[in-house]
């Protein structure tokens, strides 16, 4: 079984928007979290921290651990059917930017980055996580 261990964070702003990030490595392009995976030896924070600026363009403080959500991904619903199953731990924060300005990852697994409003949300084609993250922020 593969491990993937990432960091993502649930960023709002004055205007109660949620920054998402449009993913574009799966089967169908879908909104998600602003995050990604550690890289070896890296520090969840740290890893959050360099994924947002990456994605988004901002740069963030951590300010809460929401929570950690695992889930194991069988191999043939993996991004790219493997064999062998994932299994996935997530570890999500609130986080407040610090600086920066909206801009998107060039050659990434995102695309674009924007801000929405839970309705907007609600409206999106987006992946489980983006569910998962704004429960545990107490925001749906």
């Amino acid at each position: 079984m593969d491990l993937r261990v990432a960091a993502y964070a649930v960023v709002t702003d004055d205007e109660d928007r949620i920054l998402l990030a449009r993913w574009t490595e799966g089967r169908r392009v879908a909104w998600t979290m602003p995050g990604g995976g550690l890289e070896e030896g890296e520090d969840p924070e740290v890893a959050v921290r360099r994924e947002l600026r990456e994605e988004t363009g901002f740069h963030i403080e951590t300010t809460e651990l929401l929570g950690i959500h695992s889930r194991v991904i069988p191999g043939s619903q993996r991004v790219h059917r493997e064999r062998t199953p994932l299994h996935t731990i997530r570890i999500v924060y609130r986080a407040e930017i610090t600086g920066g300005r909206l801009r998107f990852e060039q050659n990434g697994s995102t695309d674009m980055a924007a801000w929405f409003t839970i309705p907007e949300v609600a409206e999106l084609q987006r992946v489980k996580l983006v569910d998962i993250a704004l429960r545990m922020a107490g925001i749906i």
